[in-house]
């Protein structure tokens, strides 16, 4: 009897040991049906973090690259109209000279063109702004002044006059002294054999940013009359639909010389800075400019002004161009037409829709 209920017991912990082994092998399998669907879940979760698209960053479109900018002196006289390349400067000064007739400097960065011009000869006061750019500085001719000044402030310059027919030539369809023109590919060349730089790690003058300038607090400037002088006057009417400012001069709508394209830009800074007569060897009225200091103007853009301050504490110095409140201003990433007009100027800005 006893050997008969230790066999029932024998009998009874094997089944409970096969169906513990049952159960167990029933917990692994589905254990490992599962397995692979949190995996999946989890893949799942890390490709969707990988596949987030991150903004990129905006760069600025107007002032970029190493390439060391040229600045361009460009003849003003009606007889020079029109002239070639203006719409491709990034900046282009305009400042008094003699007789109350103006004169340009465009400067260019980074850009392939054909025909720049015309090209006129150096005041002194404009290697201010060239030498505040860092840039290579071209002119065809100079007064006294300005090559003194070239030659004691080490200017890296080309002078026209002295170079060959081949780098700057005359066209035809203009005269002289009004019809002397060159490329941007004759320049660099000339500047790599006068052993110039060609690249700047220079930041620009202007404070430019990617998103739209709208200005505060600002009267409305639809169209903007700068008078030089009693024969000279500068006008822009800023286009709604292109959200620039057109470019008139004496009366005359002013375009690009060979695809007749409107002069236009995005920004207008008027510097009010007192001119005065040079006592020089040549006495033909040449101007000399009190531009070092702080000098009051106005920032346009957008179909508004501002009154700002624009502050150059020495010749070779950048301009800083602040508000009222003393704030560095910000500008739209486009051209930019600096006037530098007399001081007794009666700058106009007309709030009148045109």
């Amino acid at each position: 009897m006893e050997n008969k209920n230790i066999k029932i017991l024998v009998i009874v912990l094997i089944s409970l040991i096969v169906v513990l082994g049952i159960l167990l092998a029933v917990k692994f399998i589905a254990d490992k049906k599962v397995e692979p669907q949190n995996n999946t879940v989890g893949m799942q979760e890390e490709e969707n973090m990988v596949d987030i698209p991150t903004a990129k960053p905006k760069t600025i479109k107007t002032y970029s690259g190493v390439d060391r900018p040229i600045a361009v002196m460009i003849d003003n006289h009606k007889s020079a109209w029109p002239q070639a390349g203006i719409n491709e400067a990034y900046i282009v000064y305009e400042i008094i000279v003699e007789g109350g007739e103006t004169r340009l400097m465009a400067l260019f960065k980074g850009q392939n063109l054909a025909k720049i011009g015309p090209i006129r000869s150096s005041r002194h006061y404009f290697l201010d702004y060239a030498l505040e750019n860092d840039a290579i500085y071209v002119h065809y001719g100079w007064s006294p002044q300005a090559q003194s000044d070239i030659s004691s402030l080490k200017v890296n310059n080309i002078n026209g006059i002295s170079e060959s027919s081949k780098d700057f030539w005359r066209v035809k369809d203009k005269s002289a002294p009004h019809n002397a023109v060159t490329s941007t590919n004759n320049i660099l060349n000339m500047a790599k054999r006068k052993g110039y730089r060609t690249t700047s790690s220079d930041k620009s003058i202007l404070k430019y940013t990617t998103e739209e300038v709208n200005l505060n607090q600002a009267q409305d400037a639809y169209k903007v009359t700068i008078p030089y002088s009693t024969s000279n006057e500068v006008m822009y009417k800023y286009n709604q639909d292109t959200k620039k400012y057109e470019r008139y001069s004496k009366n005359k709508q002013q375009v690009e010389w060979d695809t007749n394209e409107i002069i236009s830009t995005k920004n207008i800074i008027i510097t009010f800075a007192a001119n005065y007569t040079l006592n020089d060897s040549e006495n033909k009225g040449r101007q000399g400019l009190k531009n070092i200091g702080t000098c009051e103007g106005y920032y346009i853009t957008n179909g508004k002004a501002i009154k700002i301050t624009c502050t150059k504490n020495s010749r070779t110095s950048k301009t800083i161009y602040k508000d009222i409140a003393g704030n560095e201003i910000e500008i739209n990433d486009g051209n930019t037409f600096i006037q530098i007009c007399p001081v007794d100027a009666k700058v106009l800005i007309d709030a009148n829709i045109i």
